[in-house]
């Protein structure tokens, strides 16, 4: 097995996840990604906990869809009962066709998301990962060799995450006493939001790996302006170009897509929540230097904001401050590297992707 496998298990169980022994941990993976969902096993079963391992096939879950009415479907209770005594959750994903589920009619995908929710909502208390296997259909989607994207995933997975969790807590520093982010690119983006009282979350590879980012989430009904998201978005293998949104009190109150516009509105028509935003994320992990339409690594670069329509991460919004629930969490990319900046409290801390605390940075 190649080595680098290995140390991406490693790094799952015992930096992401914190396995410990007699815990019960769920492996869910596909079946191209087999080999990390072995080294994973192997290791959780080296360090003496439980794991039940599933590799779960895309065409099936396509096949049930379109045969299925989304009238029949209801929370799966087997599911929620193992979720719910399940004490942390690794799911691993990997593509052979990344294109699988677009076939599925919107609204079919759209009234399943609805009824797992509490399956998602379950998974929040745990300790739980989610990470890439570089499958061929995702270096193909990313316009590269399957060695090279071998390489690629392996620099951003495998890396000093320690060295980089002290690099983001700079920024952790700056945006968590806040009060108001205004973000700016070109022409066609200027949003502002408060995120009063929130919590700015540094991820560093925990709950996302590769992590590199630091992220809170906006009071809901703050947001005001408009966003123009220079970088496509893939959702169930289907590409949504250039989605516009223009905000009013916090709710989308307009919205367009050069391409795949009705994908974009089947999203925002998923339920209430799904018109207002979840999650303001800033991308740090200078190892992902390229895009390859994988939001797990895209959303992490170091010249990008992402902001997320629907549900925020529990994580980042403290009791009893006001919380975005919705059965979906759709992030979406700003690139910053030219003629953009980000304000904070009025002061500028990034201009063309630097931060004020990286050498090059002009105020």
């Amino acid at each position: 097995m190649d080595p680098r496998v290995r140390e991406h298990a490693r790094t799952i169980v015992e930096h992401s996840t914190k396995i410990e022994p007699d815990d019960d941990v769920m492996v869910r993976a596909p079946p191209v990604a087999e080999d990390l969902a072995v080294a994973v096993a192997e290791r959780i079963g080296e360090i003496g906990a439980s794991a039940s391992v599933s590799l779960r096939s895309a065409r099936a879950n396509r096949a049930y869809l379109r045969s299925s009415d989304p009238e029949d479907f209801d929370t799966p209770d087997h599911l929620l009962a193992m979720m719910e005594e399940t004490d942390a959750f690794v799911l691993v994903k990997g593509s052979r066709n990344t294109a699988e589920m677009s076939d599925v009619p919107t609204e079919t995908l759209s009234a399943y998301q609805r009824v797992r929710q509490p399956l998602q909502d379950a998974r929040m208390g745990k300790r739980w990962v989610g990470t890439q296997f570089p499958a061929p259909g995702d270096a193909q989607k990313a316009e590269m060799s399957t060695e090279e994207y071998e390489e690629f995933v392996y620099d951003a997975v495998n890396k000093d995450w320690d060295a980089q969790r002290e690099h983001q807590q700079q920024m952790v520093e700056i945006l968590d006493p806040a009060d108001e982010v205004r973000i700016v690119s070109g022409e066609t983006t200027d949003l502002t939001m408060s995120v009063e009282g929130m919590k700015t979350v540094n991820d560093y590879g925990e709950k996302n790996l590769p992590g590199g980012e630091v992220f809170t989430a906006p009071v809901p009904d703050s947001v005001e302006g408009e966003v123009l998201f220079d970088k496509p978005l893939v959702r169930h293998g289907r590409e949504i170009e250039d989605a516009y949104l223009r905000f009013e009190s916090g709710e989308v109150v307009d919205h367009d897509a050069a391409k795949n516009a009705d994908l974009l509105t089947s999203v925002l028509d998923t339920d209430e929540g799904a018109r207002r935003l979840g999650e303001l994320g800033i991308g740090m992990n200078r190892d992902i230097d390229r895009f390859t339409y994988n939001m797990l690594f895209d959303e992490k670069m170091g010249d990008t904001v992402h902001l997320a329509v629907g549900r925020a991460i529990r994580e980042s919004v403290p009791e009893g401050r006001p919380y975005n629930q919705s059965a979906t969490h759709v992030d979406m990319i700003v690139d910053m590297s030219e003629d953009s900046y980000i304000e904070v409290d009025g002061e500028v801390v990034q201009r063309n992707g630097r931060f004020r605390f990286e050498d090059g940075f002009e105020g």
